[in-house]
């Protein structure tokens, strides 16, 4: 199935490390899903996965859920979508 970013976001600064989010459509699923991610270094990834308008079945966001854990290439494409978008916040 194919992932279609909506919009993209990343921003780093020394004192917060990376952070940014990715909203994407995900095949036929009814509901776009919006991914924040988290990294202090840009490798190690937290992330949180919610809905990005109104809810949807609790099953798709599973299969979600599910493929972000078991799927490297799935998950890196979003990441990936986040960091091209990567700004520098200024340094005081």
């Amino acid at each position: 199935m194919q992932i279609r970013v909506i919009e993209a976001a990343m921003t780093h600064s020394k004192e917060d490390g990376y952070r940014g989010y990715v909203q994407f459509h995900y095949g036929e699923h009814k509901q776009p899903y919006e991914l924040a991610l988290f990294s202090k270094r840009g490798i190690d990834w937290d992330y949180s996965l919610i809905f990005a308008k109104e809810s949807g079945p609790e099953e798709e966001i599973l299969i979600i859920e599910d493929k972000l854990e078991k799927d490297d290439d799935f998950f890196d494409e979003l990441v990936d979508a986040a960091y091209e978008k990567l700004e520098e916040e200024p340094s005081e």
